[in-house]
């Protein structure tokens, strides 16, 4: 007789497991802990059957389990072990839990964050978190379309943001890169997206002319503003370092009896170590900032944040103060420094290691960090001597 609520509500637990059959296999299993589940039996030949395990009471409800054994019966009939079924079931689940865009995504950036700044993991972050996966981290990674890509970058760059629309555009191609790898993807949806978006026109920064440089100077050395970072610039200028290096330079990384400061690699552009010889200009301002700032881990502390270096709109501060906004840049620093020196007649292989530019020449780029120590010594040092010089010619 088939079973009713009342009689399932009703049952009680005995010493023993029990059985109260409702018909075509389908029966509920009382057992001793007054635990109550339901069960199919079912025939895979004449000689041999299997049981299926539908789910617990009251949490399936006698309808739930007469319509799941209704489901199963049939894979019974196409010959499928049901029990089999859904082990497979569960697997797929699994796989398709763990290859969604977010998962991919998050195993993309393990593999690279060793050799990413702490700038640029900040940037991986935020960005792709919110302009990305957000919206599309728990799909598939197979499912995601390029026209859902095309519709994010699309979203950034109408709010005004292109570069960030190109890096998300990046960073997405090269995840799906990675899924196609591990055999989770079999195409690149941002493929077609190359050329979708329009970039604006390359602002190179700006940077002194040699006759802009004495009146720079003078105005430089009459700024009467903190002093540590009046000394940042000129230390910047004599070394020809980036601004991200210099303005997280640490006093662990210099030896100024050696003259020499050592630029580790995670704070490189180009991830290699970068030693950079001090002119006796460079020294003497170390010297005095040693009594300022010495006892402290950063040679330019946060004003702010003493954990911290200086921010990194300090120097374009200074610069607008003197009266140089649009005409200099720290970065331009490098890019006036190179274009005298070529003019000099340096050799452009020294000045281009001076800068720490990537070596496209991969012999090249093989060469001991140290390369053209003494060429580059000799080099800054004419620099600094030069700089000194422009000092006293009328701006």
């Amino acid at each position: 007789m088939p079973l009713s609520d009342v009689k399932i509500r009703t049952s009680k637990p005995l010493d023993k497991p029990y059985k109260l059959q409702d018909g075509k296999g389908l029966y509920l299993e009382i057992r001793p802990t007054g635990a109550k589940f339901w069960r199919y039996r079912y025939w895979t030949s004449p000689t041999k059957d299997g049981i299926y395990t539908i789910g617990e009471y009251p949490d399936v409800s006698l309808a739930e389990a007469r319509a799941e054994r209704e489901r199963v019966r049939a894979l019974v009939k196409e010959g499928k072990n049901p029990t089999a079924e859904k082990k497979l079931d569960k697997l797929r689940s699994q796989k398709e839990t763990a290859t969604t865009l977010a998962v991919v995504a998050e195993e993309w950036k393990v593999v690279n964050w060793p050799h990413w700044s702490e700038t640029y993991r900040k940037q991986v972050e935020k960005h792709l978190q919110r302009d990305l996966l957000d919206e599309y981290g728990e799909l598939p990674i197979r499912e995601v379309t390029s026209a859902q890509l095309l519709a994010a970058i699309s979203k950034i760059d109408e709010r005004g943001a292109p570069s960030i629309a190109r890096l998300v555009r990046q960073w997405a191609g090269s995840i799906f890169r990675h899924a196609i790898a591990t055999l989770r993807a079999d195409s690149d949806p941002t493929y077609p997206l190359r050329g979708a978006l329009r970039m604006p026109p390359t602002r190179h920064n700006a940077h002194l002319s040699a006759d802009e440089l004495p009146g720079f100077l003078k105005a430089l050395d009459a700024y009467k503003g903190f002093g540590l970072t009046r000394l940042a610039v000129n230390l910047q200028m004599l070394t020809l370092v980036r601004t991200q290096e210099l303005r997280l330079a640490e006093w662990a990384e210099f030896d100024l009896d050696a003259a020499e400061w050592r630029i580790p690699p995670e704070k490189m552009k180009m991830r290699d170590p970068h030693i950079v010889p001090l002119p006796k200009q460079a020294v003497a301002i170390m010297r005095e900032l040693e009594p300022l700032t010495g006892r402290r881990r950063w040679v330019f502390p946060n004003v702010r944040n003493h954990d911290t270096g200086m921010t990194n709109t300090t120097i374009l501060r200074v610069i607008e103060i003197l009266g140089y906004k649009g005409r200099a840049t720290g970065h331009g620093f490098r890019a006036t420094a190179s274009t005298i020196l070529h003019e000099q007649g340096w050799n452009t292989d020294i000045i281009e290691r001076q800068l720490a530019h990537l070596e496209r020449n991969k012999v090249k780029a093989a060469y001991n960090h140290a390369g053209y120590l003494k060429e580059r010594r000799e080099m800054l040092q004419a620099w600094a001597d030069y700089l000194d010089l422009q000092r006293d010619k009328k701006a």
